[in-house]
């Protein structure tokens, strides 16, 4: 089943765990990391950080992700 607004030609899936490099910070300072061009925003990182996230949330245009612990 997708969320309301739900890519489901996204290159990701909600629960999905991913290993990504964070590129950039967005305006509200969550990291930026991409997946197939998919943007992924991931809180509480910073740019050049190599980090496990936890796919939480996917839209039409990007995903929210949250640092997968271990």
């Amino acid at each position: 089943m997708f969320n309301e607004g739900q890519d489901k030609n996204a290159p990701v899936s909600t629960g999905a765990v991913h290993d990504v490099t964070i590129e950039g910070i967005a305006r509200e300072g969550d990291g930026i990391a991409r997946i197939q061009g998919f943007v992924i925003f991931v809180p509480g990182t910073k740019v050049g950080d190599h980090v496990k996230i936890k796919i939480e949330k996917v839209l039409r245009k990007f995903a929210i992700a949250a640092l997968e612990t271990t």
